[in-house]
């Protein structure tokens, strides 16, 4: 049989939540996205639609995504181009579900090919994806019957919400275009309801609340009943319109759930979450940052709509034929893996002050996970059933009655026992981590289980209890950390820590002996807790410590980092992000502050040590001035007491005779004169 020719699909906004699905179902890159029919010739048609159909479609921002789906991606096309690649489609499809700015270009888009149609080299389609928010403000169909639901018969009828005006007058002049001549240019109208599935476009704000241990979000009284369907069914109902070009050229593509908006979020929340609901004023819903004006208005709509077209015409596999609510279960895990919102389960392992807690720590920093403790978990569960008992739900007496008999018997156990019997504990360590954090984030568990037979109880079960057996598969360890060292490092470590930790850690020198030689006494057993681990092909990943230096954690988180992977959780929202700014910039101020104050210091310093070495030097510098003059002094005292004595008196005459001669030259004069009196001579003579 000949293989059918080729269908080319053009879609806008590829890249955007709906009409990426769409695209994927048409391209039949997504498995159960055939259509099924009673027909032979159209149920073979439609198990080969892989190669029937080719999507091409722009992109509201470019970028390096691979989409195996598409054929051929556009991005910032002009009229005459984006008409072009129009008229090379068999298929026309616009989606105007989630951007308003696209009403305008599917108005012209239809307008175009309309205009074109003599030119047509054969009929062409042109569906529009529009939203039931143009049914938001209509008349009930039966007054006396406000149960009855609207469906897509009476589409005339229907009247848009305020800000949706735009789209119903697209609707209107859409259905006109395609009454021209049906043969060459069909046209159709498929208003869908508020779309989930494949990790969420408008309720993600809920999922990811509830996956945060956050209490779920009801804007209003909650009462309104909110439209839906599962994204893949509504590509289904736009394969089928392709397919079969249905007489009707308006649908209804809404699910059979007529769920309100509380049994939605609360359903959420108790599948991701801690299971409670915040009712807020509906004025918060367009307050709130991670919805759009558009999506806060879809989300206080209430209509009971019924797709009456669709389960008359088509027949086609649901994937959540009766809503969200009842498909829960599927729409958590599909949220799940295509968000990549996968749990993280590690396990550390290793003899006592090998450093354990440090590195569970900064696992848990970087991978954003639950720090599990046989401490803290024991501690935080008797707070729990505290407060349960002082604060408790008048609708849960058994249940406040089992904590009271909870808490006493815990309380009386630790009193007997520094620890609780096995068997108390694990379950206590079961229970934390089954819960919602621990599911959703994951879970570092630090130094438990300490035995094989520990580690089968408590991810295990019992072997009779076959449903609790398969709720704890999700509990198991993906990895596991088993840090070793000598113990003469473990010895001088603990003999080097600080009192505070000593005590902290229970590090006293004889009960860390005692703890050293049980855990060693443990690994010498054949049936050591690793051994659990390789029987369900978990290998433990092994690393030596050797030093107590910071750095040396760095070799340890990237071998974890390896073996783990990038984290699998949200990163920082954006008010984290903007609070990380704020305290990075503040640290770096501080820091800089810090530097300019050393470097004034520095400089202070370097004054004053200059200050002190220049008295120093003027100090000395007048010593020894001080010095030479006494010196001086000294040796030329002989000399000037000569002088005064035997020279000066003589001199003094001369110069006196020379005053009174007044000699034509008085230097000669003088000489001659001290020649003559010269007291050496004089008395040479009276010795001779």
């Amino acid at each position: 049989m000949a293989q059918p020719e080729t269908t080319r699909v053009f879609l806008n906004n590829v890249d955007s939540y709906a009409s990426r699905h769409i695209a994927q179902v048409l391209s039949g890159s997504v498995a159960g996205a055939a259509v099924n029919t009673s027909s032979d010739v159209e149920a073979e048609l439609v198990s080969n639609h892989k190669r029937t159909f080719q999507v091409v479609g722009t992109v509201s921002h470019p970028s390096a995504v691979e989409r195996p789906h598409v054929v051929e991606q556009y991005t910032r096309l002009d009229r005459d181009e984006l008409l072009s690649k129009l008229m090379g489609c068999d298929v026309v499809i616009y989606n105007v579900t989630q951007h308003a700015d696209q009403v305008e270009e599917a108005l012209w888009a239809a307008s175009a090919l309309h205009s074109e149609v003599e030119h047509f080299s054969g009929p062409k389609m042109f569906i529009l994806i529009s939203t039931i928010m143009t049914w938001a403000c209509s008349k009930p169909a039966d007054p006396d019957d406000l149960e009855l639901p609207f469906t897509d018969a009476i589409f005339w009828s229907r009247r848009a919400h305020p800000n949706f005006e735009r789209h119903i007058d697209l609707e209107k002049r859409v259905v006109k275009m395609g009454k021209t001549d049906r043969q060459l240019f069909s046209t159709y109208v498929v208003a869908a309801g508020l779309q989930y599935g494949m990790g969420e476009q408008i309720f993600h704000y809920f999922f990811k609340k509830s996956w945060l241990g956050e209490d779920g979000p009801v804007f209003g009284d909650g009462e309104n009943i909110v439209p839906t369907i599962h994204i893949h069914d509504l590509a289904s109902v736009v394969c089928s319109v392709i397919q079969h070009q249905p007489r009707p050229y308006y649908l209804l593509a809404v699910d059979d759930s007529n769920n309100t908006m509380e049994e939605i979020v609360k359903k959420i929340a108790s599948v991701l979450g801690p299971g409670k609901i915040q009712k807020k004023p509906s004025e918060d819903a367009f307050l709130t940052k991670d919805l759009s004006v558009m999506e806060a208005d879809s989300l206080l709509v209430s209509l009971r709509m019924e797709a009456a077209y669709i389960k008359k015409l088509f027949s086609f596999n649901w994937v959540c034929q009766f809503g969200l609510v009842e498909n829960i279960e599927v729409v958590v895990q599909e949220y799940r893996q295509s968000r990549g919102l996968l749990p993280v389960r590690l396990c550390v392992l290793g003899p006592p002050a090998v450093g354990k807690t440090t590195v569970s720590k900064k696992i848990c920093e970087y991978y954003r996970l639950h720090h599990v403790t046989v401490k803290g978990t024991v501690s935080d569960t008797i707070a729990r059933l505290e407060h349960a008992v002082r604060n408790p739900d008048p609708g849960e007496g058994k249940s406040t009655q089992e904590a009271q008999e909870q808490l006493s018997m815990m309380k009386e156990r630790l009193e007997q026992n520094p620890g609780l019997e096995e068997e108390l504990l694990l379950n206590v360590m079961r229970d934390e981590l089954m819960t919602h954090p621990c599911k959703n984030q994951g879970y570092v568990l630090e130094d438990f289980p300490q035995t094989r037979e520990q580690a089968k109880e408590l991810f295990d079960g019992k072997e009779e209890d076959a449903t609790s057996q398969n709720s704890l598969t999700s509990i198991i360890p993906e990895f596991v950390l088993c840090l070793e060292a000598t113990e003469a490092f473990l010895l001088d470590r603990v003999l080097n820590l600080p009192e505070s930790r000593v005590q902290e850690h229970n590090c006293e020198p004889e009960n860390f002996s005692r703890r050293l030689a049980a855990y060693n006494e443990k690994q010498s057993e054949d049936d050591v807790v690793l051994n659990y681990f390789y029987e369900h092909d978990i290998i433990p990943l092994q690393f030596e410590i050797s030093s107590n230096a910071e750095a040396d954690c760095l070799p340890l988180m990237q071998k974890v980092i390896d073996m783990v992977g990038q984290p699998r959780n949200y990163g920082p929202s954006s008010q984290e992000v903007k609070e990380e700014e704020r305290r990075k910039a503040g640290e770096r101020l501080r820091r800089e502050a810090q530097e300019r104050a050393e470097v004034e210091q520095m400089e202070a310093d370097e004054a004053r040590a200059r200050a002190a070495r220049w008295a120093e030097w003027t100090k000395k510098l007048e010593q020894v001035r001080q010095q030479e003059e006494e010196e001086l002094e000294a040796t030329s005292r002989p000399m000037r007491g000569y002088l005064m004595e035997q020279v000066v008196p003589t001199l003094s005459q001369g110069l006196t005779a020379c005053c009174r001669a007044q000699p034509q030259d008085p230097v000669d004069f003088l000489a001659e004169y001290l020649l003559k009196n010269n007291p050496f001579e004089a008395d040479h003579e009276q010795l001779s």
